[in-house]
């Protein structure tokens, strides 16, 4: 891992701004003394792009606000991590449960250098991703799915699609 030089990662604004928000605006946000009306403010001052009537609760951390779009009417449970060093977009009526962990990020097991492999997560209108589950990299949460409370999805889940725990195993809607 000597050789790491974190190529092809773009954190998307300049340092200063960078340690703005790691030092001084993040732990304002995550705090339980900040109003979700004010948090949202702070996030959209940096960068997040958040519809309206959204709640992000309590110690909810986003890695670089500026990579972050959230829909209207959207819900975003406390301790939550949003590992985004790619874009993560959230739609409308959707809810992020608490303790769920949504990862842009990766790296190339097989690359001696151990390169970066991060690619953007988009969860669409009306899904919901239940407490403590894991969302990784490259993935699309399709209209009205939802991610059962601890799982592991690694691949797009369909429209309407229900994904359980602890497998993974997506079961089709129910016509």
């Amino acid at each position: 891992m000597a050789e790491f030089t974190g190529k092809g990662y773009d954190k998307g604004r300049p340092a200063a701004v960078c340690a703005a928000w790691a030092l001084v605006a993040e732990p304002l946000t995550r705090s339980i003394a900040c109003p979700p009306s004010v948090r949202v403010k702070v996030l959209r001052a940096f960068g997040a792009q958040i519809g309206e009537n959204v709640n992000i609760r309590n110690d909810v951390r986003i890695h670089w606000p500026w990579k972050l779009t959230v829909g209207d009417n959207t819900w975003i449970g406390v301790g939550s991590y949003l590992l985004n060093l790619e874009p993560i977009t959230i739609g409308e009526d959707v809810c992020i449960s608490q303790q769920t962990f949504l990862c842009t990020g990766s790296h190339k097991a097989d690359d001696v250098a151990f390169e970066f492999d991060n690619a953007p997560i988009a969860v669409e209108d009306g899904a919901w991703v239940a407490a403590r589950a894991t969302v990784l990299r490259g993935v699309t949460i399709g209209r009205d799915a939802v991610v059962g409370a601890t799982a592991l999805v690694f691949k797009d889940v369909p429209e309407g699609a229900r994904v359980l725990a602890p497998r993974s195993e997506v079961k089709e809607p129910l016509s």
